[in-house]
């Protein structure tokens, strides 16, 4: 009988100690892991880890960020899909998770995971040496179209929002150019030793450069003028129909509930509308824009729609279907 009762005993400790805790007991002592699909000390990954620390302290709890890098994003998207959607995994979201299932990395899209809060938004720039012939947007396009061939423009890389952003415009204004995809800050470094002739880049990878003198910015490809470079217009003042803004923000696993979502939301937003996070913006290059969920949905599904289309129209696009988490 002792032996029986223990056994119960450790059954019942055991039930307890796994079972899921509800939204008011929410986040409890369990940490809250935040997978980043850019490398340690990336901008990207610099920003989470701002937004994580003062989640933490909001929320009292432990917020340990994972770097999870690896197919565009799609290593890291899959890893978060497949865990409890409990609150306790979070990703820090962005236009890739479009951007990489309509290239065909991913079996899911966004629809997998239900959007907690949009963070930031980055606007990528067209950038070329200070001591380049061309002065404005129009006069590079300009030589772009009667020089077919001869522009290298460099990015972040294949499948990434800079890639993205150069290759529309260019097509969209009729310019041919040599795309040139580079590594993580790669690319600066090419167009400071002239091995290329343009670069289009989130502004942290640049604003070393520009302030120092050595790149000029032609241009913003969003749908505002950065705050960074006040002076540099949109392509859409200068009559050319691209903005794509970079928003980052945070995601659950699709089914997490809506109470729990709604203190993530909250956390979010007293830490993103905060002084620290606001000069933490204006040191690494982004703009705080909280959204809730909510909001962040409709702008998710919204850009989705129109990213297809673009995608769609540059032959970039290989998935032709939409569904949630098969991995």
């Amino acid at each position: 009988m002792r032996i029986a009762s223990k056994a119960f005993i450790a059954i019942a400790l055991s039930s307890i100690a796994t079972a899921p805790l509800s939204a008011d007991e929410f986040p409890g002592r369990r940490p809250i892991e935040l997978t980043v699909m850019f490398g340690a000390g990336s901008a990207a990954d610099v920003t989470a880890r701002r937004l994580a620390d003062g989640m933490a302290k909001d929320l009292n709890a432990t917020i340990p960020v994972i770097n999870r890098t690896g197919a565009g994003g799609a290593l890291g998207y899959g890893y978060v899909s497949r865990q409890q959607p409990d609150g306790h995994s979070m990703v820090w979201n962005s236009n890739s998770i479009s951007t990489t299932y309509h290239m065909g990395l991913l079996s899911f899209d966004y629809t997998a995971f239900d959007p907690v809060a949009r963070v930031s938004v980055e606007t990528p720039v067209i950038v070329v040496r200070a001591d380049a012939p061309w002065k404005t947007l129009p006069q590079l396009l300009d030589h772009a179209k009667k020089n077919p061939g001869e522009l290298r423009v460099g990015n972040s890389g294949t499948g990434s929002h800079t890639h993205f952003a150069a290759t529309a415009l260019f097509i969209k204004s009729g310019g041919k150019v040599i795309d040139v995809p580079f590594g993580d800050g790669q690319a600066p470094i090419n167009l400071l030793a002239s091995r290329i002739e343009a670069i289009v880049q989130l502004p942290a990878a640049v604003v070393g450069q520009v302030q120092s003198g050595e790149f000029r910015v032609l241009a913003a490809l969003g749908s505002k003028r950065d705050p960074i470079f006040p002076d540099a217009p949109t392509a859409q003042e200068l009559g050319y129909d691209v903005a794509l803004d970079m928003w980052r923000g945070i995601a659950v696993p699709k089914g997490t509930p809506k109470p729990v979502i709604a203190t993530l939301q909250n956390a979010i937003r007293r830490t993103v509308e905060s002084p620290e996070f606001k000069q933490a913006g204006e040191t690494l290059g982004f703009t705080p824009a909280y959204l809730p969920a909510d909001a962040f949905a409709d702008l998710i599904a919204s850009d989705d729609r129109k990213l297809a289309q673009l995608m769609a129209q540059l032959g970039m696009k290989k998935n032709t279907t939409s569904g949630a988490a098969t991995e």
